[in-house]
């Protein structure tokens, strides 16, 4: 019985409760009663028993301008200004549908709204069709700034344009080069991306990938992983509404690419968020527009308070401390009081009229409802200039933007008492670009670091795929057999000495593998850009055509080219290698011309010394030999001949031993200039000049040597040896179907001192460049 009693007061208590609520809910006044209306397009949809923040503060400030109009007396053919409010479901054609049903039973002036880039151009066509102005206070999307396209169209909110600036300066404030874009699948998305793309590339910025959301399947469609896992920048730029956002920021936590190793910016804030992942989201940085308040701008802050104590007045229970309100209200309130001063002042200049200043053209299709006098509101409205709440407001001809008041502001995510929270910490305006937004609010970045991440990779525990190429003595293969037998291979030589060291500095985890033999140096990018190695470390020279295809660290090994030939073999020990100035035959004509010479002198030099002669023959002999010898060869002698015989054959031997020295050391001087002549050019320059034909140079395909000959030999012809791998080059000058070949001068080294001694690099290198 105490139990059922209980109950009974539990129901009517909550009976009361529900009806005090709607009580509190339903206080704003009607003004059904007024002619003249405003109507206000929000996106919530009707159905939903929980409505957005954006939408309850923005709704809330879109009717108290209306109400502060009524308390300012402000009147329009002497009746107040009234509204509609109808929610559009977020989606274009319940927007028209309900703007229409509102202009067919009320007079409609001007529409306040859409919020959404998506239901703006028809909204905006709409109202240039029925001669009304659309002013929205949430709509961003940068093809809306077109006067042109869009007559009737206004916007209090800055747009797309400048939201792109105020990021790319962002980016040149922490000296970021690069980022992913991730954006939704409508207007808004595919707006933002433009601006955000061209922005980056007018200021020397890359956008190193881009990433859709699709709307409709509330999908990725992409693989979010693959994608920010293999790209080279750290900073992912998401450019979505608050409900995708949710939804983008679940599937990154899902696939693991937030914090510590990614920065994300937003462009809007998450109220809540599941607490487990509060760590994960520490150090995301929202860019906002915000108020002139925020920046120390000029703003209207008596309107502002006035417009606060209205809504406080009908609706406390949604308004928050001041510092909550949502931004967008405000663009709300600007965008409501904009109408109301411009129909003011429109209505003055016609008040001589003899027909009321809002006059309207009924029928009974709502496209066909027409203001007799819209052009001149139009132009007062382009020509109208006054303080608002969110900072000045002023519009001209030729755009549908205001002139002035772009503000944004960054927070910074950060977890306090078991939830998310964003904290202010930089402040932008036009004028003065990125501020500190308080001494006191240090920015957190992801990882709990307070040091700005530099934007690139972070390869701490990354595993990462890193393809080398076989050439000594950059990386080489050495077989070991382990203590159970088995072989294994390890990778040896200068690049695997450089990745442990960089394996060591960032420490990530390598996995090496050999790039397959038959690809060419060219063709090496492909497999990187098809995800097949992470990176490729080798012998590889940059290119001004290969920078084009991938990109390139910096160099790791400072290269030129050479020119690699065979050795000439050297010459055999022969010890009558004397002889080989005169033949064989003039040898022995040379030694019978010296015998027949000797006993000549003998036999005529006897008449003088017979005597003598017949005591000492043999004497006589060795001396005639010995003076023959002597004048033969150029020496002379003591020796003296007294007879005129003599002497005409000593003149003959003086003229005989001139011809044969000169003779004789003309050919020696020749073989032995033969015999040191190695090589047959002395440089790269005599292959330019053709001293050997061109079939007779080796090039091997698809490397920086092809590139070479082909610029700078032959003009573009392939009209070399062509060789498809390095044994090839080596195999082919051994065996002589090639007399040169073009080699990397830090490997033709190795191999001429280490591997294959009998090839050598002739002339200086050329064509100097690095391996990257």
């Amino acid at each position: 019985m105490v139990l059922l009693r209980s109950l009974r007061w539990f129901f009517l208590l909550f009976t009361f409760g529900q009806l005090n609520e709607q009580y509190v809910r339903a206080t704003w006044p009607l003004l059904n009663c007024s002619a003249i209306k405003l109507l206000g397009l929000f996106p919530d949809s009707v159905n939903t028993s929980e409505r957005s923040e954006l939408v309850i503060h923005s709704s809330a400030m879109f009717k108290a301008a209306v109400i502060l109009s009524q308390q300012y007396n402000i009147t329009i053919d002497e009746q107040f200004i009234g509204w509609e409010a109808v929610q559009t479901d977020g989606k274009a054609i319940n927007a028209v549908s309900s703007t229409c049903h509102a202009i067919s039973t009320s007079n409609i002036v001007g529409i306040v709204g859409p919020v959404l880039s998506r239901e703006s151009p028809i909204i905006a066509s709409f109202g240039e069709r029925v001669g009304i102005p659309v002013i929205s206070f949430g709509a961003t999307d940068p093809d809306l700034s077109d006067r042109n396209a869009y007559p009737v169209f206004y916007r209090t909110v800055p747009s797309d344009y400048a939201a792109a600036s105020a990021i790319v300066q962002l980016f040149i404030r922490f000296n970021w080069t690069s980022c992913t874009i991730i954006y939704q699948s409508d207007a808004y998305g595919s707006g933002g991306l433009k601006v955000l793309t061209q922005a980056f590339i007018d200021n020397d910025l890359i956008v190193a990938n881009t990433l859709v959301f699709d709307i409709a399947t509330l999908r990725m469609r992409d693989n979010m992983k693959d994608v920010l896992a293999s790209s080279l920048t750290r900073i992912v730029v998401l450019w979505a509404g608050s409900t995708y956002t949710s939804l983008i920021l679940q599937h990154a936590i899902d696939s693991d690419v937030l914090g510590p190793h990614f920065l994300w910016i937003s462009s809007v804030s998450l109220n809540s968020f599941n607490e487990i992942f509060n760590q994960k989201l520490i150090g995301m940085l929202t860019v906002e527009p915000t108020t002139a308040k925020i920046v120390d701008a000029p703003f209207n802050a008596t309107v502002l308070n006035a417009a606060y104590n209205i809504w406080k007045q009908y609706e406390p229970e949604t308004f928050p401390n001041t510092e909550k309100v949502n931004y967008y209200a405000l663009f709300a309130f600007d965008a409501t009081w904009l109408l109301i001063q411009a129909l003011q002042k429109f209505c003055s200049k016609t008040t001589n009229s003899s027909f009321s200043c809002i006059s309207i053209i009924n029928s009974e299709s709502c496209f066909d409802h027409h203001p007799l006098k819209s052009k001149l509101l139009f132009d007062t409205i382009n020509t109208i200039k006054f303080l608002g709440v969110s900072g000045p407001i002023q519009f001209n001809t030729n755009l549908t933007d205001r002139v002035d008041g772009s503000c944004y502001f960054a927070q910074n995510s950060r977890s306090s008492s078991n939830r998310l929270n964003y904290v202010p910490v930089l402040k932008y305006s036009n004028y003065d670009g990125w501020q500190e937004y308080s001494e006191s609010n240090v920015i957190v970045w992801p990882g709990n670091s307070l040091t700005p991440p530099t934007g690139g990779t972070k390869l701490d525990g990354v595993k990462l795929r890193i393809g080398v190429t076989q050439a000594p003595p950059f990386t080489m293969i050495n077989t070991v057999t382990n203590q159970f037998g088995q072989n294994t291979t390890k990778f040896i030589g200068y690049v695997p000495d450089l990745i442990d060291l960089l394996r060591n500095k960032m420490g990530f985890i390598p996995a090496i593998e050999l790039v397959p033999s038959n690809l060419t140096y060219a063709s090496l990018w492909k497999l990187v850009e098809d995800c097949f190695f992470d990176m490729i470390v080798a012998d590889v020279t940059v290119t001004a055509t290969r920078r084009g295809k991938a990109g390139f660290s910096n160099a790791i090994f400072d290269n030129s080219l050479g020119i690699l030939m065979r050795k000439s073999p050297d010459a055999t020990i022969n010890l009558f290698a004397f002889m080989k100035p005169f033949s064989y035959d003039l040898w022995l004509l040379i030694f019978g011309t010296f015998i027949f010479s000797s006993i000549l002198i003998c036999l005529i030099e006897t008449e003088d010394y017979e005597t003598i002669l017949s005591r000492q023959i043999i004497k006589l002999y060795a001396r005639s030999f010995w003076y023959t010898f002597g004048h033969l060869v150029g020496y002379g002698v003591d020796i003296r001949i007294r007879t005129a015989p003599g002497r005409l054959l000593t003149a003959g031997l003086y003229i005989l031993c001139l011809v044969l020295v000169a003779s004789y050391t003309a050919n020696l001087a020749s073989d032995l200039t033969i015999l040191k002549s190695k090589n047959i050019i002395s440089g790269i320059d005599d292959i330019k000049t053709g001293k050997i034909p061109f079939n007779r140079i080796g090039i091997r395909v698809g490397t920086a040597m092809e590139e070479y000959y082909l610029r700078e030999i032959s003009g573009g012809s392939r009209n070399y040896y062509p060789l498809k791998s390095r044994l090839e080059m080596y195999e082919s000058l051994l065996n002589n179907a090639v007399d040169v070949v073009f080699h990397d001068i830090g490997v033709a080294q190795y191999i001429t001192n280490n591997v294959y001694c009998n090839l050598t690099l002739v002339g200086e290198d050329f064509d100097k460049s690095v391996f990257g």
